[in-house]
């Protein structure tokens, strides 16, 4: 024989035994006394056996009561916790997040994002994956990453794009340098100054041709750098300048640098979140992306009263 007992009814079953009265049990359940009878008498029914002996002033358990109430404890406590799981999964308070990033955008944007996130989320677990953009896109059309944050790029097949924030491209020169005394600067400068790149596979790198392209120049760089920090000690040494995005420069790691803005032509990149549009998102998720964009609306923000 199987014995099928609900969560309710087991733990109707326990408030009597707990409060040895049906009347305080059905006070402590918010229910009606006939109501609460009702419920062991089928559960007793199910089991074949009675649980409660009664007389007209006390309600105490029998044999097979005690066996069912250190059972039902433990059928009570795990059910009550899988349901808080689930209720602080579904709240998005639970769970775990992949986010791929380009290593520039990581930087500026996941450290105040995850701490903001984890004050209201402690038990969301994040794991980041930092790499070039279309590693980025990869890994989150392959499933592997929950999230990508990278330069926007064309519609990609089931790849969902949704801006956080513009990044303005200017000059990159010591603070002694006479065009550091500009409020901005054409992008003509490259034409006879040293001009010190990121790596041809970088998103920067891809700007930069664009806009040299567009400007009318044949530019062959000086140096080719892989990370944001080698560039800016180059430019820092006196080497030649460079072109970058306005919220990476705290990434260049040198203190006597300056940006301004560069023109003919203005080039921006739009920097935004990628996801699988025909995947649900996790609740954490959707409450990450929510954060991000609270987060790229401020450093965008910022960015315009510097």
């Amino acid at each position: 024989m199987h014995i099928n007992l609900k969560h309710h009814q087991l733990s109707s079953f326990l408030a009597v035994a707990e409060e040895g009265s049906f009347s305080k049990a059905a006070q402590r359940l918010a229910v009606s006394q006939p109501a609460l009878s009702r419920t062991i008498m089928m559960m007793e029914e199910t089991i074949g056996a009675r649980l409660f002996d009664r007389n007209t002033r006390n309600v105490s358990l029998t044999p097979v009561g005690e066996e069912l109430r250190s059972m039902a404890k433990r059928v009570v406590q795990e059910i009550d916790s899988l349901s808080g799981e689930l209720q602080r999964f579904v709240e998005g308070r639970r769970g775990r997040i992949t986010v791929a990033a380009l290593p520039s955008v990581a930087a500026i944007l996941l450290p105040t994002a995850i701490a903001r996130f984890a004050a209201t989320a402690p038990e969301v677990d994040i794991h980041i994956r930092d790499g070039l953009s279309q590693r980025v896109l990869g890994a989150v059309e392959a499933g592997d990453a929950d999230v990508g944050i990278t330069v926007r790029s064309p519609s990609k097949g089931r790849l969902l794009h949704q801006p956080l924030c513009s990044d303005e491209f200017g000059l990159v020169c010591r603070a002694d340098d006479p065009l550091a005394q500009c409020e901005s600067v054409a992008w003509s400068v490259f034409g006879h100054r040293p001009f010190i790149a990121m790596a041809s596979d970088s998103s920067v790198r891809v700007a930069t041709d664009a806009a040299l392209l567009q400007a009318g120049l044949q530019v062959s760089p000086l140096y080719e750098c892989s990370f944001l920090g080698t560039v800016g000690h180059l430019v820092a040494a006196g080497l030649g300048l460079s072109a970058l995005p306005r919220l990476t420069c705290p990434l260049t790691g040198a203190g006597n640098l300056v940006w301004r803005r560069l023109e003919a032509p203005v080039v921006e990149r739009k920097i935004g979140t990628v996801i699988r549009a025909d995947r649900t998102s996790s609740p954490a998720t959707l409450r990450f992306l929510a954060v991000l964009r609270e987060v790229g609306k401020e450093l965008e923000t910022l960015a315009a009263f510097r």
